[in-house]
């Protein structure tokens, strides 16, 4: 058993000195170029502040950008906000905000014209309007969507335009954020590693918007940069985070043995596609009145229960109801399934969940400014209380909208206060733990969340995964100093123990969180939300807390 020492996360992962470094200024820097800090840098820049945007991958390497589904929006006559807001709070079982979520949706048409505006091609029916998919949790047709199933990219491509193009934004591609930087409480910029460089970044405001963390699980849907290193830059810097034991599972990856997962989206069984067990079994009939489109967690736990009954790795997913031809509605699905003699013309595809999204993060009020002043959060790595427990289907490139574009706004209003702080003391030596193989480590990493800390959790193995992930958090930091793979992997680290502790923190079943050992709802003693945060000493603290009322991120009613 480790000691409670093993469990500790510093404030800093390795020390530098702001006097021999060079530095960097601008007004607010965002870190992140998907949706939400994109649009926080296009917002911030117009309300006339210089900004810096960096990002760690290519623009095109964003979840943004591999989003396939679309964006929900109420556009029909017959949608309004109100049925929007109506669906998203079921999905949210609970602990969804309702001013919230009335304040998102009604904001998504204007949105959808916001980033038309930048050149953004959204699909159109044969009249003219919005060719509208549906998604499950959804009771109407709301998802716009481009290229049938590019969504992501084709709005990732526009944004990405705008960004190179507006004068007041410098795009930096390639640098990693280590840590950001906290002078007398305030968040005064970021040190960043640059090649085989440090730079220190002073700014007046920083937007997180480093999105996701799917990458911490074997199985999953994000690309390869969603390693949750915002959610560990937040809790270094001493904000609060909640949430994050509601991590969503896509019930649909496609699942070849040795092969890089890809997402099947939803609007494909939204356009009829149903699901078989290896004996051709339809089973979601039975599950849940909407079957295919039922919720995500309710789909995702029933596939995993049909792989137990049937010994099997994975279910299928049958397109021979789709009306039209699936080849040229779902054109990107085509292509990557016929790399594996897929027809899904003929051919069911063999899909299995995979982690898709994390519904917590930082605590944020409604301008996305976290518990740090200075410090401002938007996209997946907020906790914005419009999700609740589970998040409804194609809300999230709605709420990357609406909050970079608030927290972009607000951040450039900020005035220019603190000074940057040194940080030369903080550096351990290289020789105090053997060296590790830290693709052992992150290979170990995965295989544990996922099994424990995955679609089922009980008490044991939360406790067992906290206790691992801190002996391992001690010796990367210690054996691995300063080098961006470790930085890396110690941001995987302690946000696997974020979502760990909160999981085991949180003693029932509801939304995305599934516990075995409790695995009924309870609102009478859980209808709130379970708050984390960094210790002096850098151990986690998890309570319950009645926050309900994201508008305040202190927790203090200030």
């Amino acid at each position: 058993m480790p000691s409670p020492g093993e469990s500790r996360f510093p404030a800093t992962l390795g020390a530098f000195d702001a006097r021999r470094i060079p530095v960097l200024q601008a007004d607010v820097l965002v870190i992140g170029a998907g949706i939400a800090g994109a649009t926080a840098a296009l917002h911030a820049a117009d309300a006339g502040a210089s900004v810096l945007c960096v990002s760690k991958g290519e623009f095109d390497e964003a979840n943004t950008a591999w989003a396939q589904g679309g964006m929900a929006a109420a556009l029909r006559s017959d949608d309004s906000p109100e049925r929007h807001a109506r669906d998203t709070l079921v999905v949210g079982a609970g602990l969804a905000a309702p001013e919230v979520v009335r304040e998102v949706v009604s904001r998504g048409p204007h949105m959808v014209a916001w980033l038309q505006g930048l050149g953004a091609r959204f699909d159109r029916a044969a009249d003219g309007a919005f060719a509208l998919g549906r998604e499950g949790g959804h009771s109407t047709n709301r998802v716009v969507h481009a290229n049938g199933d590019s969504t992501g990219r084709e709005i990732q491509r526009a944004l990405s335009q705008a960004l190179r193009n507006h004068e007041r934004i410098l795009c930096k591609v390639g640098p990693f954020v280590r840590d950001l930087l906290v002078g007398d409480g305030r968040c005064v910029g970021a040190v960043v590693l640059d090649g085989d460089r440090e730079l220190a970044i002073h700014a007046r405001a920083v937007i997180l918007a480093t999105g996701g963390a799917g990458q911490v699980y074997r199985e999953t849907t994000n690309p390869s940069g969603a390693c949750g290193d915002g959610h560990a830059l937040a809790f270094r810097a001493g904000a609060r985070l909640t949430d994050l034991e509601f991590v969503q599972f896509h019930p649909t990856v496609l699942y070849i043995a040795g092969a890089s997962r890809f997402l099947i989206s939803e609007v494909v069984r939204g356009a009829g596609a149903v699901l078989r067990d290896r004996e051709g079994s339809r089973f979601m009939t039975a599950i849940h009145p909407d079957a295919e489109l039922a919720p995500r967690d309710i789909v995702s736990r029933a596939i995993l229960d049909r792989m137990v009954a049937t010994n099997d790795t994975h279910v299928y997913l049958d397109l021979s109801g789709v009306q039209g031809d699936p080849h040229e509605l779902f054109p990107s699905i085509s292509r990557i399934c016929r790399a594996f003699d897929i027809d899904i013309a003929r051919d069911p595809i063999p899909v299995r969940p995979g982690a898709h999204y994390m519904v917590g993060g930082a605590v944020v009020d409604g301008d996305g400014r976290t518990s740090v002043p200075g410090l401002w959060a938007c996209g997946e790595v907020a906790a914005t209380g419009l999700h609740g427990a589970n998040r409804l289907a194609s809300n999230s490139l709605l709420e990357g909208a609406v909050f970079g574009a608030s927290a972009g706004t607000a951040a450039a209003a900020e005035p220019r206060l603190g000074v940057l702080p040194r940080h030369d003391d903080l550096a351990e030596s290289s020789d105090q733990a053997p060296l590790l193989q830290l693709d052992d480590v992150l290979y170990s990493l995965k295989s544990l969340m996922w099994r424990q800390v995955g679609l089922s959790r009980a008490r044991d193995g939360l406790t067992q995964a906290v206790e691992r992930i801190g002996l391992w958090n001690r010796y990367v930091r210690r054996s691995h100093p300063g080098t961006r793979r470790a930085c890396e992997l110690q941001n995987m680290l302690t946000t696997s123990a974020l979502v760990a502790t909160a999981a085991l923190t949180r003693q029932e079943s509801r939304g995305t969180h599934f516990r075995s050992d409790f695995p009924t709802r309870d609102d009478s003693n859980w209808c709130r939300r379970v708050v984390l945060a960094r210790a002096d000493d850098g151990v986690i603290l998890a309570q319950p807390g009645d926050l309900r009322n994201p508008s305040d991120p202190r927790g203090d009613g200030s």
